[in-house]
């Protein structure tokens, strides 16, 4: 497990290589996360779409297997005026592991940003595809709704 970095893009060889790509994007943007989950469907499917729009703070994902929609985090309150945009890869491929990561407040357990890190499993591309200011109480109840 490590990121490469090949052109301008980072690429990694394994989901766990998403939180080095979250760390590394949240440290660029002065907030690094801490504390992550990873996506997994009730199938047990670990791949998905992506739908997201970072100006609401929501996003979905949709389990390539079953076809399930997870709301992903506290998304499920934003998705009435959310503009949701489809996800695709460099490669052209439209599938995704998916890793959530968020910072924190100091000396607490309230979240205060988001981020949503992928990487294709076809090309190994490892990015953040979604970030933003999120309030909620208790990062292990958000994260739990990954």
């Amino acid at each position: 497990m490590a990121l490469r970095k090949r052109g301008k893009y980072w690429y990694g060889d394994s989901q766990g290589d998403i939180r080095d790509e979250l760390k590394r994007f949240g440290k660029l943007n002065g907030y690094v996360p801490t504390q992550f989950a990873d996506a997994r469907c009730i199938c047990a499917c670990t791949t998905f779409l992506l739908r997201s729009d970072e100006n609401e703070g929501a996003a979905v994902r949709v389990c390539i297997s079953c076809g399930d929609e997870h709301p992903i985090g506290d998304s499920d309150e934003y998705l009435a005026e959310a503009d949701m945009q489809d996800h695709d890869c460099v490669c052209g491929e439209n599938a995704f592991e998916i890793t959530v990561g968020v910072s924190v407040y100091e000396d607490s357990d309230d979240v205060r940003w988001l981020y949503i890190g992928c990487r294709c499993p076809k090309c190994g591309l490892t990015g953040c595809y979604g970030d933003w200011k999120n309030e909620f109480i208790d990062y292990r109840k958000l994260l739990a709704r990954v």
